[in-house]
């Protein structure tokens, strides 16, 4: 096969964490190549979708070392014909869905029964990483989404006195804050997070269990990967890895794989091909679809190359 990956810039990229560099790695070793380009190097010319891309090279370390190895970019740019010249499209490059993401997506459409795209473009513009959640409520904290103060507060005191505050746009925990009724804050983060009621807000009941943990659920086609278990730092309540949260190995309990089953289905629906879910306590908090990460570590605890199944998976796809 020949698969583009539409990413960021490769000085983004490391390799003992990144998604992306593992599905480049296993599609390499499993001998398929790769191309480079950027969110707006995708195109429309003359009726043709195109991409604007660079070849994609992967090298295992030297014999006898450790290390994941390198990959690299190799030759002059060339236009490639996205329904002609590749087999699979993998869009990973990091959130937020901001306007460039949402207008390649939009281009991408038109690839739709000629070439596979994952995820898929459609899906993609649907599936806003919070709200998506609220189709599986019922597996979810509480929740509201709301722009008004009043109504804010309302709930941090109906849910118990403490809440978490987040902006829909966000990724990678930022602007994640937490509210404590009668402490002082409450209105100027309400305030921030909606700039003073003129964004909508995600607020949702504060589950004690994230002291132990975040998991981080990867799932391939509605089937669940594995997960990995990332715990805060100290001082923080916010587990993600980019800003110094530690992974340790997990398994799903039954009920998380009672949600899992829940979901899958619908995500299978939306052409998510794979999803990062997170799970708090066995509750759901975000469906991660843009770009979500953890394969490396996964891979590492499980002593296996996972991301191998997805360019495996893909093989089936393209056929």
């Amino acid at each position: 096969m020949k698969l583009l990956f539409v990413m960021d810039g490769l000085d983004r990229v490391h390799p003992e964490k990144d998604t992306t560099f593992g599905f480049v790695q296993s599609a390499a070793l499993l001998g398929h190549e790769c191309e480079h380009c950027l969110i707006h190097q995708v195109e429309r010319i003359g009726g043709t979708v195109t991409a604007w891309a660079r070849s994609l090279r992967y090298e295992a370390a030297p014999a006898g070392t450790e290390g994941p190895g390198r990959i690299w970019l190799e030759g002059a740019p060339r236009r490639l014909d996205l329904a002609r010249d590749v087999d699979a499209v993998f869009i990973r490059k990091d959130p937020p869905f901001d306007s460039p993401y949402h207008h390649a997506t939009l281009i991408l459409e038109h690839l739709r029964g000629q070439t596979l795209v994952v995820n898929d473009p459609r899906g993609l513009r649907e599936a806003n990483e919070k709200l998506y959640a609220l189709h599986f409520a019922d597996w979810m904290p509480k929740t509201i989404v709301t722009s008004e103060r009043q109504a804010i507060l309302d709930f941090v005191r109906e849910v118990g006195g403490r809440a978490v505050i987040k902006p829909l746009d966000g990724a990678g925990g930022y602007g994640v804050l937490g509210l404590k009724a009668g402490d002082g804050n409450e209105k100027a983060i309400i305030d921030l997070l909606t700039k003073e009621g003129r964004e909508l807000a995600e607020v949702q009941e504060f589950l004690p269990d994230v002291k132990d943990g975040d998991k981080r659920v990867l799932l391939l086609d509605g089937e669940p990967l594995g997960a990995i278990l990332r715990v805060p730092p100290e001082g923080d309540h916010r587990a993600n890895i980019h800003i110094g949260g530690s992974v340790v190995p997990t398994e799903l309990d039954e009920q998380e794989l009672r949600l899992v089953a829940a979901v899958g289905p619908r995500l299978r629906q939306d052409g998510l091909y794979f999803v990062g879910l997170d799970l708090i306590g066995g509750k759901l908090t975000e469906v991660n679809v843009t770009s979500p990460t953890g394969i490396r570590e996964l891979s590492t605890h499980r002593g296996e190359r996972i991301s191998d199944r997805v360019i495996r998976w893909t093989e089936s796809k393209v056929g």
